[in-house]
């Protein structure tokens, strides 16, 4: 092997790993619950994530462009530690999609969250005015039915609107992105 081919061999290995050390620490996936330990407003599930809600977003496909808009109606509700979360999706082709998350909390901050299209169980956790919520998601079948690793984040605005950024990906790579705002229903 020549002396180019070395060199080409080491800086593509060092390119590489900027890249992983990029993603691990300064991308989006990098946000770890002790970045927001220290602020506020509190992020209290139970409080912020309960009664009727609507929700308005946007999903963008792998090249950053908008691939559907929807909106949609929760009913959350609690019995102590334990959530229901009832969601009726409405998206901008007419199609509507229903999911029901249970949500169970632990003392500390940490849940496990179950649903449906949700192969074995999510893990969270609440950090100052953040939730930060790792799970697989199965696509319904006329979607591909492929199972997804998903990456969710929801921050808690002063006026209590809750903002919802989420990044699904499939062998590493980014194929979707939504981010939607979950605030309470207006009941005038």
């Amino acid at each position: 092997m020549g002396d180019a081919a070395i060199f080409f061999l080491v800086g593509a290995a060092v390119v590489l790993g900027i890249l992983a050390i990029r993603r691990r620490f300064g991308d989006f996936m990098g946000q770890k619950p002790n970045d927001y330990g220290d602020e506020f407003p509190l992020f209290d599930m139970r409080e912020h994530l309960n009664g009727a809600m609507v929700c308005d977003g946007v999903i963008f496909g792998p090249l950053g462009r908008v691939t559907s808009t929807f909106e949609a109606d929760f009913d959350i509700s609690w019995d102590g530690t334990i959530c229901t979360m009832k969601e009726v999706f409405r998206y901008n082709d007419g199609s509507t999609q229903n999911r029901e998350w249970r949500i169970e909390m632990d003392g500390g901050g940490n849940f496990e969250a179950f649903a449906d299209d949700v192969p074995g169980k999510g893990r969270g956790e609440v950090s100052g005015p953040a939730v930060l919520f790792n799970y697989p998601i199965t696509l319904p079948a006329d979607a591909g039915g492929h199972t997804l690793k998903a990456f969710d984040c929801m921050y808690l605005t002063k006026n209590g609107t809750v903002v919802n950024r989420s990044q699904f990906r499939k062998f590493g790579f980014r194929v979707a992105e939504l981010v939607a705002t979950i605030r309470k229903k207006d009941t005038e």
